[in-house]
């Protein structure tokens, strides 16, 4: 059955099922100088045949093979921008012929089958994985793991296993609908024998596969598809696929600097669009129906969809604060609050969702802030999107608790009535009110509807405390305040000028001076743990060290940047010793970018599950690490110098982690700074 599902909307691939080869052509260079700032400025798009790249008939679903091909023409091309223009190319082609498939053919090609905020996740462990290739292959498990060992990709191995084998029939081809609902039906499924019946629904995707399906189906499955381009890169070509083919529908394609400008302009709003409404559902059917010049009418904000929070650069002293912020005009500081950054929707009907910056949501763990909301919200206010900080607190003493109190309470399914730790919500920005985003409006004015919104409640709801202040020794004093008051620092943004609401973005409009910062205590990094070192001495019997790593966006790897092994209670060496054994694996997976030489090759190997923020007292040139390799040195990486654990960052993901590119920046600032005499800059990847 799911056989015929996984190809039921399938395309025929030609004469004998014989598919045309794939037509993605190298782009030339146009006349006139494209405008800098955008991917389009150095990608050209020429006489690509975007009908004549299909292997299927016009109105026919779009076959899967199309797709993969594709993933193993962007996998072998080493240039980002060339990547780009051949995902664009292949979105060209749905589009002009298939545009009803358009939206599983982008979801694939992320690997996400829903919206972050969904929670609903591929990955498929190993071992279910190796039983199905090896069922369907004909081979057994013990040498399906043999295979594994050699190739460091299940994904390869169940490429050459499907090719070995004799076929009596041909089997129907896969088409990306079928493969998209079964996958999701994968994702969700649950109850009795739930790992057989996910694994019978592989094997019958398999048995079907042809070429490089099996391989991407795979995996697809693992949640790591692995051929270099990013959800970011997927957005851009996207972009550039909708806008050139509605110059085509109209017949007039621009040319040279004038294309370059719109391919720009496409770009910037399918990016916008993306940010204020994080749901590929929704933003390509409003692609599809409404065009871009209209996307921002039918996707933007809205109750009930978490954005990525703006988040604030570092600094390392108050005179850095004002060289910034002075030519800015009015600013506000805020105390810097040690909790969990917290977005709190109230939708229409009522309904109170909260997430986290991961946009993970997390109502359930918060049920006394549902509750409370209610009472704090003055009449008239019908739905709303708040920026806030959830801080564990103490009603007795009244004051406010560190993060590590907040950490242990229940994260899901938290009963009111059960709480042991209580919290108190400190809002500090509004971003949607009764139907209307304010994103463009500037902080001053969505500070007053904040406070024109709410009456604060005692120890339940509060603003964060703030000052307006605009010299050195007031903002010195209100530092000290917020340090008595067990906050981390402060919080310094624009009130008037560029004091709009940036998701995802890190902006200079918003600046965090924190009190470890100004301790000399060194920068601030959100890194993975790969592999482990076993313990000696009073450590035997735990890990006693580990190797982290930063994550490469663009090349969508794992590149360590130290081993560490202070910072660490006895408690926590347990606890991390116990929960990264469930995730051992027996070999580094291809995406890790080890050490170059060195004592660092770890006892054990991990998969890439935590992060764990971590300070250090600086940054430096490593010959042996390998972290933002090639960014700011041609052959050598960059390490962490003592590096200190702090905490589990239990609401990141690990492509979640601190970036190579934050990590050269990183360093580049420091560098800089230390040349004019003076203390490092630092960027730590905090939940601000």
């Amino acid at each position: 059955a799911e056989e015929e599902e996984a190809g039921e909307e399938g395309a025929k691939a030609g004469p004998s099922g014989a598919a045309r080869p794939l037509k993605l052509k190298q782009a030339s260079k146009a006349k006139g100088a494209p405008p800098k700032g955008s991917t389009a400025a150095t990608i050209q798009y020429h006489k690509y045949d975007v009908a004549g790249a299909a292997t299927w008939k016009a109105g026919e679903g779009v076959p899967y093979l199309f797709l993969a091909r594709v993933f193993g023409t962007v996998e072998d091309e080493p240039k980002r921008l060339r990547i780009t223009e051949l995902m664009a190319n292949a979105f060209r082609t749905v589009l002009a012929v298939s545009p009803q498939d358009l939206l599983p053919v982008v979801r694939l090609t992320t690997n996400k089958i829903a919206a972050d905020y969904a929670g609903i996740e591929l990955g498929i462990g190993d071992s279910i994985m190796i039983k199905a290739v090896a069922e369907t292959c004909g081979r057994s498990v013990a040498a399906i793991k043999e295979s594994l060992e050699q190739e460091g990709d299940l994904g390869i191995v169940a490429l050459q296993s499907r090719g070995k084998q004799m076929m009596m029939m041909k089997p129907k081809p896969l088409a990306v609908r079928g493969v998209f609902k079964v996958l999701t039906e994968i994702a969700m499924a649950s109850g009795k024998d739930v790992q057989t019946r996910k694994k019978e629904k592989v094997k019958q995707m398999l048995v079907s596969a042809q070429e490089k399906e099996a391989q991407y189906i795979v995996r697809a499955l693992q949640g790591k598809m692995r051929i270099g381009a990013s959800e970011q890169t997927v957005l851009v070509a996207l972009a550039h696929a909708v806008a050139l083919s509605e110059m085509e529908a109209k017949g007039k394609v621009a040319k040279g600097e004038a294309l370059q400008e719109q391919l720009a302009a496409a770009e910037a709003t399918v990016k916008q669009a993306f940010c204020e409404l994080p749901n590929l559902d929704l933003i390509v059917p409003a692609l599809l129906e409404h065009g871009l010049a209209s996307l921002h009418e039918h996707a933007k904000l809205n109750a009930g969809i978490p954005v990525k929070p703006m988040l604030a650069k570092p600094t390392k002293g108050l005179s850095e604060v004002l060289d910034r912020m002075g030519q800015a005009g009015r600013f506000t500081c805020e105390f810097k609050y040690d909790g969990e950054r917290t977005q709190i929707h109230m939708l229409e009907d009522g309904t109170v969702k909260v997430f986290s910056r991961n946009s993970e949501e997390t109502t359930s763990k918060y049920p006394d802030i549902v509750a409370m909301l209610p009472k704090a919200m003055a009449p008239g206010v019908k739905s709303f999107i708040l920026d806030a900080e959830a801080v564990a607190y103490d009603r007795v003493k009244k004051t406010i608790m560190p993060f590590q109190v907040l950490s242990t309470r229940k994260r899901k399914d938290a009963d009111v009535d059960d709480l042991k730790v209580q919290v108190c919500v400190f809002a500090f920005d509004m971003l949607y009110l009764n139907g209307e985003p304010l994103l463009r409006k500037t902080l001053s004015e969505r500070r007053d509807h904040l406070r024109a919104s709410f009456t604060p409640i005692e120890e339940q709801f509060q603003y964060a405390i703030s000052s307006d202040a605009n010299n050195v020794e007031e903002i010195q004093d209100f530092l000290q305040e917020s340090i008595k008051g067990n906050c981390e620092g402060l919080m310094v943004k624009t009130l008037d000028t560029d004091a709009t609401y940036e998701p995802s973005r890190r902006s200079f409009n918003w600046l965090k001076v924190k009190k470890d910062y100004l301790a000399g205590m060194g920068d601030s990094c959100d890194l993975v743990p790969i592999g482990g070192f076993y313990g000696k001495g009073k450590r035997t019997g735990v890990y006693g060290a580990y190797l982290l790593a930063c994550y490469n966006e663009i090349d969508e790897e794992y590149q360590c940047i130290c081993k560490i092994g202070t910072g660490f209670s006895d408690e926590a060496l347990q606890e991390l010793t116990k929960s990264l054994d469930e995730h051992r694996i027996e070999q580094p997976r291809k995406y890790y970018r080890l050490p170059e030489g060195g004592n660092l090759t770890p006892d054990v190997w991990f998969e890439p599950k935590q992060v764990w923020e971590v300070l250090a007292a600086d940054l430096s040139i490593s010959p042996v690490h390998t972290a933002a390799i090639g960014m700011v040195d041609p052959a050598k990486g960059i390490a962490l110098r003592f590096p200190r654990f702090i905490r589990t960052r239990e609401d990141k993901g690990p492509e979640d982690a601190t970036n190579a590119t934050q990590i050269a920046q990183m360093y580049n600032d420091q560098a800089c700074t230390q040349s004019k005499a003076t203390k490092s800059s630092v960027d730590d990847d905090d939940d601000w």
